[in-house]
């Protein structure tokens, strides 16, 4: 299987159709059901009460994080508590300053904006930002060459929200515009058998806390894939058990589905089978791991690898990758007696 396109797995941070359509009867409507990140959800209970009492338009946001984290969920829980709509749209689809006049001059008082991906807006684009957010006023540019003329254009106050996964993307111009910014943290174990024990009965699927616990443990610190492995257990739980979720049930149906007891799947594995057996443990050039394992550089060290480093399983180190003693523990394996492989990693691939 070729793993390039992360949505393929049923770990993947990113959503696929399904997940959209479950993800938003599942979403919180209010600050009080959003379970997590309670640092940035008690911040911005703040900033919206106080923009509240006010009677003026809540600042400017900035959500950070990995995928799956709740981003989108926030967004619109903002419009939510101001009582103000929505308007939804990305960075990728803002590719001229023209497309983002379109959108700012259409949008209502105290209307909210959520720009996903504002990373990836085109440079126009962001400059025209700017003045949008501070002075809510655009200048709209008519003619061509010489005879070009600026209108300015004079806009309702607004709400902008938006949305990175690589906040040090942002040009600090645009960052400096933003009144509140939270970053969205990964989940601790318990926090994740809350959302699925609140999903589990979204779903009506009968959990016991065994058997949400099991699967918290396997999800990867981020709702959405936590969300995605109950539904998948639902399933087996449907069709080859009573229909209810003990942690049997769960860890025979996760088994199926080749997520292991800390959320490595098929990739995952295979990525550390091949640096653990082949290569003693490292170092080892990404490259050569890549061709190991029979996938692109990209994808080993895009997709595969930041989970692996953020579990202590795989380190980056200036002379390659090197697994950690966590990561022999994992696979059951033990590893060399005098550590490490020697030069360049290679005596357990070529015996020398």
């Amino acid at each position: 299987m070729n793993w390039d396109d992360d949505t393929d797995r049923i770990v993947a941070l990113a959503a696929d159709g399904e997940d959209t359509a479950v993800e938003a009867a599942l979403r919180p409507k209010d600050l009080g059901e959003f379970v997590g990140q309670e640092k940035v959800r008690q911040q911005l209970d703040l900033v919206l009460k106080a923009a509240r009492q006010r009677g003026a338009t809540a600042d400017h946001v900035l959500l950070s994080g990995a995928p799956g984290l709740g981003k989108t969920t926030l967004s619109m829980i903002i419009a939510a508590e101001m009582g103000a709509p929505i308007r939804i749209t990305s960075g990728p689809a803002i590719q001229h300053a023209g497309d983002l006049a379109a959108i700012l001059s259409s949008l209502q008082e105290g209307e909210v904006l959520f720009l996903d991906e504002i990373h990836r807006m085109s440079r126009p684009a962001e400059e025209m930002l700017y003045m949008a957010m501070e002075d809510f006023r655009v200048d709209v540019i008519v003619g061509k060459g010489p005879g070009a003329t600026a209108i300015p254009l004079e806009l309702p106050p607004f709400t902008l929200v938006g949305a990175t996964t690589r906040a040090g993307l942002l040009p600090p111009p645009l960052r400096d515009r933003f009144g509140f910014t939270g970053h969205m943290e990964f989940y601790a174990p318990e926090e994740l058998e809350r959302v699925i024990r609140r999903s589990a009965g979204l779903l009506d699927v009968e959990i016991d806390p065994a058997g949400a616990a099991e699967i918290a443990g396997r999800s990867r610190g981020t709702p959405r894939i936590a969300n995605r492995l109950l539904r998948r257990v639902r399933d087996y739980a449907q069709v080859r058990a009573d229909g209810v979720i003990t942690r049997e049930v769960a860890a025979t149906a996760l088994q199926v589905y080749e997520v292991d007891g800390r959320g490595l799947d098929r990739l995952d594995r295979a990525v550390l089978e091949a640096l653990l057996k082949l290569f003693g443990g490292g170092p080892v050039g990404l490259s050569t791991l890549a061709v190991a394992v029979g996938e692109e550089r990209e994808t080993v060290e895009e997709v595969a690898e930041p989970f692996l480093v953020r579990e202590g399983l795989l380190a980056r180190t200036p002379r390659g990758r090197v697994a950690t003693p966590a990561a022999w523990a994992h696979l059951g394996l033990v590893p060399p007696q005098h550590g490490g492989t020697g030069s360049g990693g290679q005596q357990g691939l070529f015996g020398v």
